[in-house]
């Protein structure tokens, strides 16, 4: 049996990060993945001239480590800057969509906030700072420091579109440490904006709020497709049924291919399975990991993708698209003007929408049937902009655990899983529950989990 550095579990963009760094590093490096294509929820896909996103539509430029990746995977050429017009955003207040602010003067005209929520923003920094050792939710953070209306309009649809989540759930120390850094060391976030500017000038990294967005002509699968050719091994219908420690301090990994059993050995494990599949993988080997990683809840999301003409939309889509709060008591949590951002996702003539639902606001939406979803989304639609008719095709695909929720209690699971690591040398973990949710996250996390391997694989 062959015995490898490291066997990685998973070949989402974790996984395949990781495993593509530590080959760079000439380390001998599997990837064994329970499905048929790499890639975990990224997807693309295409139908009569238009091209479609089963999971993330784009992602963020904020760290020179994504370009560099780029470069090395021969991909760079296939980089896709979103539109300018995608620099214009909406949120739904009112029923109606209105452009959220994109500087400092277009804030205190916008119709997005009253002038009570602006005037409100003077008092921030006299608010006191959270007190040490308590997990405060964003949303308890941000009605203390901003007011309720920045926390209905701003913040809970800011949070449905990257968790798909609750506000009053989810911990700002484990969903947005830096925020709450920003608080802790200036007294104030509009203090802390600024001292925070200069930092990442200095490291040469952007704040997401205003990091531009980027796909590839061919789709985000273009980078989870060139990561799976760059990895030697990828053992695809893996499924994992156990990882065990043998006396020797290697590792062994069961489960099946094909029906037939299997075991690989490895010298080090990286599991970059989600949360749910992991924790049943390490149960022997680490009990108190696998109940902390049990824990970890999902959101369901619903993805329908809507081809239209372009005449039978009122709305002129110049933007990148729109949140609804969870105050509007709406069926969708936003929606993508996907042809708007990106050229070549629909033919001349036509538009491509892809809107979302369910999340922890709707999560019956798992079991809700395609037909029910459609029809709520086209509802939607035409109401918000004004599309008339039925669509030329609309395509629905659903995700029963989506994404991982950062709630309250979070990072004392995340301890408990870091102590799993300590007490079993050689044994890691590397998924989108730690680190943040977004690609260019789970690029740096992959990569930083590499270097950890090879320092201790090197020693």
């Amino acid at each position: 049996m062959q015995t490898f550095d490291t066997i990685v579990i998973g070949a989402g963009i974790s996984g395949l990060t990781a495993a593509h760094r530590l080959t760079k590093l000439s380390r001998s490096v599997v990837v064994l993945d329970a499905g048929t294509t790499a890639g975990g929820v990224i997807g693309t896909r295409r139908r009569d001239g238009f091209l479609y996103e089963a999971g993330p539509n784009s992602t963020l430029d904020t760290t020179p480590l994504i370009n560099a990746l780029l470069d090395e995977l021969g991909i760079a050429k296939e980089r896709m800057d979103a539109s300018a017009v995608a620099a214009t955003r909406y949120v739904v207040r009112g029923g109606k969509l209105i452009a959220l602010p994109g500087s400092p003067g277009a804030f205190f005209s916008t119709r997005a906030f009253t002038l009570a929520a602006k005037l409100r923003l003077f008092g921030e920094p006299f608010i006191a700072r959270t007190p040490a050792g308590v997990d405060e939710s964003i949303a308890a953070f941000v009605r203390r420091r901003l007011g309720r209306e920045f926390l209905d309009y701003a913040i809970d649809p800011f949070v449905a579109g990257i968790y798909a989540g609750d506000p009053e759930r989810i911990s700002v120390a484990a969903a947005f440490p830096r925020l709450l850094a920003l608080e802790q060391a200036h007294g104030s976030l509009i203090k802390g904006q600024i001292a925070g500017a200069r930092a990442r000038k200095k490291n040469k990294e952007v704040a997401k709020n205003v990091a531009g967005s980027f796909s590839f002509r061919g789709g985000m699968q273009t980078l989870t497709d060139a990561l799976a050719r760059a990895v030697p091994s990828l053992e695809q219908g893996a499924i994992v049924n156990r990882v065990a420690r043998e006396a020797d301090g290697t590792f062994t990994v069961e489960g099946t291919r094909a029906g037939t059993p299997m075991t690989w050995r490895a010298r080090s494990v990286v599991v970059a399975a989600p949360a749910f599949a992991a924790a049943a993988m390490v149960e022997g080997l680490a009990p108190d990991a696998a109940k902390a990683l049990a824990a970890i809840e999902y959101s369901p999301i619903a993805i329908a993708a809507n081809a239209y003409r372009r005449s039978d939309v009122a709305h002129s889509l110049a933007g990148f698209g729109f949140l609804v709060p969870k105050r509007e008591h709406r069926f969708l949590l936003g929606c993508l003007f996907s042809s708007s951002m990106f050229e070549g996702r629909a033919p001349e003539g036509s538009v491509l929408l892809t809107t979302f639902a369910g999340g922890r606001r709707n999560p019956d939406v798992a079991a809700t049937s395609e037909a029910d979803i459609g029809a709520a989304v086209r509802e939607e639609l035409a109401e918000r902009l004004g599309a008339r008719g039925a669509p030329l095709w609309q395509e629905i695909v659903r995700w029963k655990q989506a994404i991982p929720q950062y709630d309250i209690g979070h990072l004392n699971r995340l301890r408990r899983i870091e102590a799993a690591e300590s007490a079993v040398p050689g044994l890691w973990f590397c998924a989108n529950y730690r680190g943040g949710v977004a690609v260019g996250d789970r690029i740096k996390a992959g990569q930083a989990m590499a270097e950890q391997v090879e320092a201790f694989v090197g020693a």
